[in-house]
């Protein structure tokens, strides 16, 4: 599956819902596989993006994966999940690549690794995985699965982190 002109068009809308006031013209560093890679100029960000391989219709978000860069901040390679409903308040999120495990924390309908060295194990584990799965319950205590292909994933994270790099 290739990542779809609609993410590639909405990229922004989900990942800037918390920072509305921060959409600034973007600039697209490529399509890789599954993956795209984009760059933010104001503030200065980059990120690598995708979607789950199905999409569920009635739900409240789009949801997304992502690994993004902010320079700024001295923040590399952060792992964020946008899942397509708000999770049950105190269920757990589970990011799992092949055998690996890897608990998130967040609130709402948004994850992230809890640490730095939790990001640098997940994209790790994204470079040599095949696909990624983020588990969790929604409000009514029922599974909550979104599953996305890493093909292109450690492509798109790369340009991402070379983009911003070279704006630094």
């Amino acid at each position: 599956m290739r990542i779809t002109l609609r993410l590639l068009l909405t990229a922004g809308i989900g990942v800037f819902a918390c920072f509305p006031a921060m959409a600034a013209p973007r600039d697209a560093l490529g399509v890789f596989e599954a993956w795209g890679a984009f760059r933010d100029a104001a503030p200065p960000r980059c990120f690598a993006i995708a979607e789950p391989v199905r999409l569920r219709h009635g739900a409240t978000w789009q949801p997304f994966a992502t690994v993004a860069d902010w320079p700024a901040s001295g923040v590399r390679r952060q792992v964020h999940v946008r899942l397509r409903e708000a999770k049950r308040q105190g269920a757990p999120v589970t990011l799992s690549i092949g055998d690996r495990h890897f608990a998130l924390v967040g609130n709402g309908a948004d994850a992230w690794a809890p640490d730095p060295r939790a990001d640098a194990a997940i994209v790790a584990a994204m470079r040599s995985g095949s696909s990624m799965s983020v588990e969790t319950e929604d409000g009514a205590g029922k599974p909550l699965v979104d599953v996305y292909r890493l093909r292109g994933a450690a492509t798109a994270i790369d340009a991402a982190t070379l983009a911003c790099a070279r704006r630094s």
